[in-house]
């Protein structure tokens, strides 16, 4: 069993967002494995409400280019974002974005650059995959809070198996063109992305990591 810990450990260690891939096609045998492993995650009454829509190849690159055509109308997500970062979330959330403005060479007054990289999440930062996360209307925030498990554990599977990824809220900012991209029903809510694909280990935006939280700053035991 602790063999099992120390295994499950080193591949949340390993797990970062990856902000640029390579172009080389993931095996069809390997997605499916993926999200075989990820369908394996926990929902409320085993509803399991996920849906991966994954592409591949062209279509990838079809949706890659309509994303970009759509980025610049104003979002408008199914869940709304949220109205703010209070406390330590806003500090965390700024020090993500310094640490990736610093690592591509980003001054921090320059907005024209920061809104530039900022597109990459609507190129998907050149990853060959997207899988696009949903979940049935009429659940709401709970098969929304399943999906979450989902991602996770999408994410920790892709990682065991050599690969990268990175969950993506922006992509979400356009549901409906989403559900008409991929001609899925209106009660289908778009919750995010996953881009994902093997890694572009020389490019500096996949050269920092971003801290975590202390035991005594998630923990809070009682009795």
């Amino acid at each position: 069993m602790g063999k099992d810990f120390d295994t499950l450990r080193d591949v949340l260690h390993a797990r970062y967002s990856c902000r640029a891939f390579r172009s080389d096609p993931v095996p069809d045998a390997t997605i499916k494995q993926i999200v075989t492993a990820a369908g394996r995650a926990p929902s409320w009454c085993n509803a399991q409400p996920w849906q991966a829509t994954v592409t591949r190849g062209q279509e990838t690159e079809r949706f890659r280019e309509a994303l970009l055509k759509t980025a610049s109308e104003k979002p408008d997500p199914d869940l709304a974002w949220p109205s703010s970062y209070p406390g330590a979330t806003g500090e965390r959330r700024r020090t993500c974005g310094f640490q990736l403005y610093e690592a591509v060479g980003i001054a921090r007054d320059d907005r024209a650059a920061r809104n530039q990289q900022s597109l990459e999440n609507f190129r998907l930062f050149g990853a060959p995959h997207v899988a696009i996360i949903s979940s049935e209307s009429d659940l709401g925030a709970y098969g929304a809070l399943d999906c979450g498990g989902f991602v996770t554990a999408f994410s920790l599977a892709a990682t065991a198996l050599g690969l990268a990824t990175i969950p993506q809220a922006s992509v979400a900012a356009y549901p409906q063109m989403i559900r008409d991209h991929f001609d899925l029903p209106k009660s289908r809510l778009i919750l995010c992305a996953i881009s994902f694909g093997y890694a572009d280990p020389d490019h500096p935006a996949n050269n920092f990591r971003t801290e975590r939280a202390g035991l005594d700053e998630i923990y809070d035991p009682r009795g």
